[in-house]
């Protein structure tokens, strides 16, 4: 499915710059886009292993970024990321209802100080915190008998970005610090 329910965007291979876009001329709304990855998520991750959990609060989050679009109409740049949906590897921490566990068990229930300062960035640009990815559990720190992405909360991840068509954010190449 490359196209968003009840709206005139095509999502597959999207940049951002074509998602700010389509939410300019009122094609796709951020929550039409969260609904349509919770929707990708719940269909493909059985098989794929590849999302630890999604944020509750993502519609909620997508809900006040397409409010805040209404009423800004142009008049004030919002942020790059105004709206758009990511997902963050499960070693990045939030201080949300989002667990930070490195795809461990051990640290299920743990809380954070606060956000990692790259998601502090992301929320001043305005993103959409969608969920937690798999990753190799501990980021591979556990051991090197394990097999690259395996975890015990997820299970064996397999490739994390294909058939799932989400904008994940690369923090390295397309965020830089």
């Amino acid at each position: 499915m490359d196209t968003v329910k009840g709206s005139q965007f095509t999502i597959k291979e999207a940049t951002i710059q074509e998602t700010q876009q389509a939410f300019t001329e009122n094609k796709v709304t951020s929550k039409q886009l969260v609904n349509f990855y919770l929707n990708q998520i719940q269909e493909l991750n059985p098989l794929l292993h590849s999302v630890l959990e999604v944020n509750p609060d993502a519609l909620d989050q997508a809900e006040k970024a397409d409010q805040e679009g209404e009423r800004n109409q142009g008049r004030r740049f919002l942020g790059d990321l105004h709206g758009i949906p990511v997902l963050l590897k499960d070693n990045i921490a939030t201080k949300d209802k989002l667990s930070t566990t490195g795809g461990s068990h051990a640290l299920l229930g743990s809380e954070v100080a606060r956000d990692a300062h790259v998601v502090e960035r992301l929320r001043n640009a305005g993103a959409v915190i969608l969920g937690k990815a798999s990753l190799s559990e501990w980021s591979h720190f556990r051991s090197d008998g394990i097999p690259s992405g395996w975890c015990a909360r997820g299970g064996q991840a397999v490739v994390s970005f294909f058939p799932f068509p989400f904008i994940f954010l690369v923090l390295h190449f397309m965020f830089p610090l």
